[in-house]
């Protein structure tokens, strides 16, 4: 199991210190949740920040736009390398277009789906997609409870996915209590906020998390 720390549950003023603990083999990437406080209520941060995370630490950005018409956004996080930037299938009508600006600046294309829409919502971009990230919880909303219907969509999308090599990430109430689950239903990637920084040690608990989901 793959370790995405959101750092939206992190004291931003703490960043500076708690960034360059992180050691790589606990922590495979930084989660940027970028909030425009359109196509979700909240403002998060934008480009500045992301680069400024960018800079503390040499863990890759997976960065996550949960923005409306994000084709007009991507291209700020592309000049940043991102390891994956992901865009909302809800959010976009150019998504096939989208995606293969993504895939050629050499980062990871990678679309979400919120808890209420469809998977049949990405099927005829499939091809073009190397990640796909489930909501577990209503996106821009921090710290929800897994939605538990969650894993029912979980085993309906991994099918999808499979055949095309597809990373299969999570973002959403992910905890010591269901990580193993949730690795046994095939998710490669977790992203984990409050479960790894209200412990105090996140960087420890990541280790941890990767323990329990071997099992």
């Amino acid at each position: 199991m793959k370790i995405s720390a959101s750092i939206l549950a992190a004291k931003m003023t703490a960043l500076s210190t708690i960034l360059p603990t992180f050691k790589k083999e606990n922590i495979d990437y930084i989660h940027m949740d970028v909030m425009d406080g359109n196509f979700v209520p909240q403002i998060s941060f934008g480009e500045a920040i992301t680069k400024e995370v960018g800079e503390l630490t040499d863990i890759p950005l997976d960065v996550h736009l949960m923005v409306a018409k994000p084709e007009d956004h991507v291209q700020k996080y592309l000049e940043l390398k991102p390891y994956c930037v992901t865009f909302h299938i809800e959010t976009t009508h150019f998504a096939v277009r989208l995606a293969e600006e993504i895939r050629k600046s050499g980062a990871k294309v990678g679309v979400s789906l919120n808890p209420s829409t469809p998977p049949e919502a990405i099927s005829t971009i499939l091809p073009y997609l190397d990640l796909v990230l489930l909501m577990t919880v209503d996106p821009g909303f921090y710290g929800q409870s897994f939605i538990k219907t969650g894993f029912e969509k979980i085993e309906k999308v991994r099918k999808m996915t499979s055949p095309y090599g597809i990373e299969l990430e999570v973002d959403g109430g992910v905890n010591e209590s269901n990580i193993r689950e949730l690795k046994q239903l095939g998710v490669d990637l977790c992203v984990v906020g409050s479960g790894l920084f209200k412990t105090g040690n996140p960087n420890e608990q990541g280790k941890k998390l990767k323990e329990l989901a071997k099992g």
